[in-house]
């Protein structure tokens, strides 16, 4: 048991049917319909061959994409050949999630099987909607159709998704109620991890805060620096923008648009709060990368503002500074590019400090969906610490919330006790 819940370590699962929900949600080719960034499928596979390798009767739940996003909602299939392929076994799929399809194909698996049921939000009582409209309690989705049916079936629930663990749906909190429930290896390690983080880093700690969805650094900065997580704040991106606009600077308009038509404004003001309490440790790019003719030039950011191209990326004298702290860190967190990297006039900022910080002999650890797919591009995850597959799960948690999935673990731990 670890953090009060139970791990794979706890159960024997040789000849256990065992509902194991992952999460494999993945960005979609608009037009094959299949994943293109597989990074969260691959690092289901170490739970999934544990457990087949044991003998269990493994059924797989996942989701794909969001009734809200609707351009990533679609079948599981390609995620279960991929599943194949990369185990180097079958895993079978059907296109049911607790039918009597699914349920006569779950009472006849054998020990080692694998199946792999589909997108359970393709249940009404899985969509976000749902969960943001009726808000029920985890006792009230145990009590919903997906579990009841499914959870029959089953010997013990797992939970390695660890990405979703701040969602509060049945197949993520309903299912503790009514079976023993365990964490998967992946979502050990997150969570193993991300207590490195907060509990005790290394210092000089620094938290390299960047990206288009600011609403991330806003929700955790107020955490890690009333904690003493982080010694300073290294900000790029839209976040940067947002606290130079709350100290009185013009950007220009091309930039500010960019504010208002993602309605950030509200955050300028947060922005003076926090800019109050913590601007010493706040570090600000120095200057700025655009493009004028097709080619990159800068600019410093005492000569804003720039009206008639757009900021997309932190300068050479900004990476400079920021390499100088880097450096001296002995604990980094990265959270957003520091610019627009996938076009190769503004990946300079993010490819060097994501360089830097690969080359550090420092526990250093990374965020978000953009970030994965940064560090692919520039082939560097294989040369840090730690790479999280959450995104709001990791900033909820690195926020000090304690997230659904872990509550009900550790609910369902209390209710199940095992031997």
């Amino acid at each position: 048991m670890i953090n009060g819940m139970y791990t794979l370590d706890d159960i024997k699962v040789t000849g256990k049917t065992i509902l194991a929900r992952f999460d494999m949600n993945s960005p979609l080719n608009s037009k094959t319909r299949e994943p293109v960034d597989i990074t969260r499928i691959e690092q289901s596979l170490a739970t999934l061959k544990e457990l087949t390798d044991d003998g269990a009767k493994t059924v797989i739940l996942i989701h794909q994409g969001s009734d809200i996003e609707y351009h990533n909602y679609s079948s599981v299939k390609p995620h279960s050949e991929i599943v194949s392929k990369l185990l180097g076994k079958q895993v079978d799929y059907i296109d049911d999630v607790c039918g009597p399809a699914a349920r006569e194909k779950i009472g006849k698996m054998k020990n080692g099987d694998i199946l792999m049921l589909e997108n359970v939000r393709f249940m009404a009582e899985e969509m976000t909607l749902f969960e943001t409209t009726l808000n029920l309690t985890p006792e009230e989705q145990s009590k919903t159709i997906v579990v009841q049916k499914l959870s029959s079936l089953a010997d013990y629930y797992l939970c390695d998704a660890f990405a979703a663990a701040h969602r509060s749906q049945p197949t993520l909190i309903g299912l503790e109620e009514v079976l023993p429930s365990v964490m998967g290896r992946l979502m050990e390690n997150e969570i193993s991890s991300l207590n490195k983080l907060l509990k005790n880093p290394k210092k000089p700690c620094i938290f390299v805060l960047g990206g288009a969805k600011i609403q991330d650094a806003f929700l955790m900065i107020d955490t890690i620096f009333e904690n003493d997580i982080a010694d300073s704040v290294l900000a790029t991106g839209l976040f940067s923008h947002v606290m130079l606009l709350a100290k009185g600077l013009q950007l220009g308009k091309p930039s500010e648009d960019i504010i208002k038509k993602k309605g950030l404004e509200e955050f300028i003001e947060k922005s003076k709060s926090i800019l109050g309490k913590y601007g010493d440790k706040i570090k600000l790019p120095i200057d700025f990368g655009y493009v004028e003719s097709g080619k990159r030039k800068e600019v410093k950011t005492k000569d804003l503002p720039l009206n008639k191209y757009m900021l997309m990326d932190i300068g050479s004298e900004t990476i400079i500074q920021f390499k100088k702290i880097i450096d001296e860190a002995k604990t980094i967190f990265f959270n957003g590019p520091a610019g627009v990297f996938e076009e190769k006039e503004f990946e300079l900022g993010t490819k060097r400090l994501l360089t830097a910080i690969s080359e550090r002999n420092a526990f250093s650890a990374f965020g978000g969906g953009d970030t994965i797919t940064a560090l692919n591009k520039y082939g560097l995850s294989d040369k840090v610490s730690y790479v999280s597959t959450g995104g709001g799960a990791l900033v909820r948690f690195l926020s000090g919330e304690e997230l659904p999935v872990i509550k009900a673990l550790k609910k369902s731990a209390k209710l199940y006790p095992l031997k």
